[in-house]
């Protein structure tokens, strides 16, 4: 095998959570390019099938699969009947929801609601393609935490506390799943220029943001595909239990310009 055939997904299902828009679609697009069937996950079907389409409409091989991640029991059912009818070898959980109130404006359910959504759902998630993953002895499971699981802003503490979760729950399934050939990985973006950011970005106070990046700018949303295309390939096989961050030298600087 070359390096370059070492990217190449082909033949492999690959199930991307939030992939309607921002990164989750910027993902689902590059596995489906590397030749992965890609199976684009959002509430609704209506919600994702213009990305279905657009990725058919080039040549490539894609799905919807419709579920909430904060409804444990639809999820369930829409997961069980892919796998009855096929096999999961990727999973990207991508959702990851934010509640921009200060501390001593988020009640207790608002806090586990949160935590629920973005590390509760994606172990739920991950118990069930797991068991196929160790039946057939491959399969990569990639969790989208974020730099806020370690570097922590006002306004942000149910995010950076479920963020910082899930890098923990990599790591820990990394140690229990490597024997079976499964990997557990994760990616943790900085700031993009997704939809939901926008605003923020190209806001006066954007200004601030941008400045604190090295590189002097936000990223692209397609920057986050090559991290995406490389834990779940091949080429990264013995990558196991690491987080990768992709937020051009954010968490590697101490002082503003």
């Amino acid at each position: 095998m070359t390096i370059l055939n070492a990217f190449r997904l082909d033949g492999r299902v690959a199930l991307v959570t939030g992939a309607a828009r921002g990164l989750g679609w910027e993902m689902s697009r590059a596995l489906a390019e590397a030749g992965a069937r890609v199976l684009l996950n959002g509430r609704t079907a209506e919600r994702v099938q213009p990305r279905v389409d657009a990725l058919r409409a080039a040549g490539l091989a894609a799905d919807a699969i419709a579920f909430d991640m904060g409804d444990r029991a639809t999820m369930e059912q829409a997961v069980r009947t892919t796998l009855a009818g096929g096999r999961i070898d990727i999973l990207i959980n991508n959702v990851g929801e934010r509640d921009r109130r200060r501390f001593d404006e988020l009640s207790t359910a608002d806090f586990e609601r949160l935590v629920d959504v973005d590390l509760n759902a994606a172990f739920a998630l991950a118990k069930l393609v797991l068991p196929g993953m160790i039946e057939r002895r491959a399969g990569r499971i990639i969790m989208v935490t974020s730099i806020a699981a370690d570097l922590a802003a006002p306004r942000a503490a149910s995010y950076t506390a479920a963020k910082g979760g899930l890098a923990a729950l990599t790591r820990a399934l990394a140690a229990e799943v490597g024997v079976h050939g499964v990997t557990c990985n994760a990616i943790a973006p900085g700031f993009f220029m997704t939809e939901t950011n926008e605003a923020l970005f190209t806001s006066p106070a954007g200004e601030q943001w941008r400045a604190r990046v090295p590189m002097g700018r936000i990223a692209r949303p397609e920057e986050i595909a090559g991290a995406a295309l490389f834990l779940a390939s091949d080429a990264a096989s013995y990558v196991n239990g690491h987080t990768l961050v992709v937020d051009g030298g954010v968490s590697a600087t101490f002082m503003m310009r």
